[in-house]
């Protein structure tokens, strides 16, 4: 990854490049304030995939008063020894714990504040609320947002790019987000946007940067998900492949989010990484990638230097915040300790935002039911395979709308449900979106050409779906032996399925069905839905719920 002095004809590069919303070039901006052959320090720090998790867990774990000690930590070692730091989120600080969703995630804009981040780039998630929610959380930040990617009537929406000076060395951080968010996010609320393909915007926006600002070191904050050699499956494409679409060395890192994974690497493949053990970044094509996994379980820290235009990372670790493993105590029991040494809370911070915990708290701490055993939730099973929990959730919306079957897609399925007393804060975990339970009657007919798209989407992915109510084997991206009711489908019968509203506007690429003249929107918010399924059959047997091979896959 090495500097490269710029001819003067370079400037034709940026041609047609131009966006409205970046930095204006000056006539200092081939000027840089490096010494040669001074070594200089920069770390970058890095967060990812937040999800409202401002706060501790009940096991002390995480939490941003907490992560504002380690960062202010790190930043007073660096600072000491001469060095500079950067602190960037990779994005997707909305939608997970229900105190912050209660409260359009104030609470975490707030931490970000007083943290310090420097900048973020814009996540899928941020697009759950309306765009008026976003516009209030941008003006809470004392940061940028930034994206490249995101057009609004032809014109980029956020800033493009952020330029800092770090003791001379002129850093660019752009933005770029998924363009799976137009499939994935919320159609009520994004339809107006458009949501480009940040590699080609990538590159365009590189060159324009080298040809007007002539950045020493060009960062990406994305959030785009990291895949293994580039497999992306029904995902868009991710940091693997932005990096080996750019020229070789054209950006020196990617501080990523989306997949939630710690990227950490044994050669090729992912190490199998635990808290407090080495973690080695992926690099392709000469950028180093990098990923904190998620709800600030972590904060990651690269340690570069720079010399004479050459910026080469030293050490890169993800630092564990409070995070702690089970052990066996003197007395055979499992207990919890810290995996390293505890780091204080800042009080500072803590004090901020209690008071939006303690809000938050009395509203969801109400017990409304109780299980038997786990309801499955689990992010990487829930995208794979039908579970207990998924067809709960469809079993509830299929009950309220005197359905036939329920169809519910599973990244709505955000985390499972443990085994004893049942709070509305574990529903609003569940179910975080406010999604409305939809409904349409079709004939069989057309219930066949649904279920050959929905019931045929990727494994691994949200778009994958829970059923409830039907039978079916899945093969060669077809659907055949439905069975609705213990009866073969009659393409000429009519049939009642539900929906969450997300999909049946056509998110997750579903089919749009919304102008099906036998399409009802009910009203009902599915986490209410379920809420009241959970109370009016508690306590809940999970055996009632489990998976007995209704949907086959061959």
């Amino acid at each position: 990854m090495t500097y490269k002095n710029l001819a003067l004809t370079a400037l034709a590069v940026a041609t047609g490049c131009s966006s409205s919303n970046t930095n204006q070039t000056n006539s200092a901006a081939f000027n840089h304030d490096w010494i040669q052959d001074k070594e200089y320090n920069l770390t970058i720090l890095h967060t990812n995939d937040n999800h409202g998790n401002f706060w501790q867990n009940k096991y002390g774990e995480r939490g941003m008063a907490a992560r504002a000690t380690l960062v202010n930590n790190i930043r007073n070692e660096v600072q000491a020894e001469g060095g500079s730091v950067l602190l960037l989120s990779g994005g997707d600080i909305n939608t997970g714990v229900p105190e912050s969703d209660l409260q359009d995630a104030e609470p975490d804009f707030i931490g970000m504040n007083m943290i310090g981040y420097d900048a973020m780039t814009l996540g899928n998630h941020e697009f759950d609320n309306t765009l008026d929610v976003l516009a209030k959380q941008e003006g809470w930040a004392n940061f940028p947002f930034i994206s490249a990617n995101i057009y609004k009537n032809g014109k980029r929406m956020f800033d493009a790019y952020k330029i800092f000076n770090k003791d001379g060395i002129k850093i660019a951080v752009i933005g770029l987000t998924t363009e799976d968010t137009a499939k994935i996010g919320n159609p009520e609320f994004i339809s107006e946007l458009e949501f480009r393909d940040p590699k080609v915007e990538a590159k365009a926006l590189i060159a324009e940067l080298k040809a007007t600002e002539n950045p020493d070191v060009i960062i990406a904050a994305t959030h785009m998900g990291h895949y293994l050699n580039g497999d992306n499956g029904s995902n868009a494409p991710g940091d693997v492949q932005l990096a080996r679409y750019l020229n070789e060395g054209d950006l020196d890192m990617i501080v990523g989010g989306h997949s939630q994974e710690p990227v950490c690497m044994e050669g090729a493949e992912y190490a199998n990484f635990k808290p407090g053990q080495d973690c080695a970044p992926d690099v392709q094509n000469g950028t180093d990638i990098v990923q904190a996994h998620e709800w600030g379980k972590y904060v990651g820290r690269a340690d570069y230097t720079f010399i004479n235009g050459e910026f080469t990372l030293q050490s890169y670790n993800l630092i564990p915040v409070n995070l702690k493993t089970k052990i066996k105590n003197a007395e055979g029991k499992k207990v919890r300790v810290l995996i390293q040494d505890e780091i204080a809370q800042d009080q500072a911070v803590f004090n901020a935002l209690k008071p939006f915990q303690d809000k938050g708290q009395d509203a969801l701490n109400i017990q409304i039911g109780q299980s038997n055993g786990v309801l499955q939730g689990e992010r990487k099973i829930v995208r794979n395979n039908q579970t207990n929990l998924g067809r709960l959730i469809a079993t509830s919306h299929m009950q309220r709308a005197k359905a036939d079957f329920a169809i519910m897609n599973s990244g709505g399925v955000r985390a499972s449900i443990e085994t004893g007393n049942i709070s509305y804060k574990d529903v609003l975990t569940v179910q975080p979106f406010g999604n409305i339970i939809t409904y349409v009657d079709m004939t069989g007919a057309e219930v066949m050409d649904y279920l050959n798209v929905v019931g045929t989407k990727t494994r691994d992915s949200g778009a994958y779906a829970q059923f409830a109510g039907i039978q079916m084997t899945v093969a060669s991206d077809q659907v055949t032996n439905v069975v609705i009711a213990g009866k073969a489908l009659d393409t000429a019968a009519t049939y009642r399925f539900t929906i969450p509203s997300f999909n049946a506007a056509g998110g997750d690429g579903y089919p749009n069905i919304t102008a099906h003249p036998a399409f009802v929107n009910t009203g009902y918010v599915d986490a209410e839905v379920l809420k009241d399924y959970i109370q009016a059959n508690s306590p809940i047997n999970v055996d009632d719920f489990a998976p007995k091979g209704e949907i086959t896959h061959l």
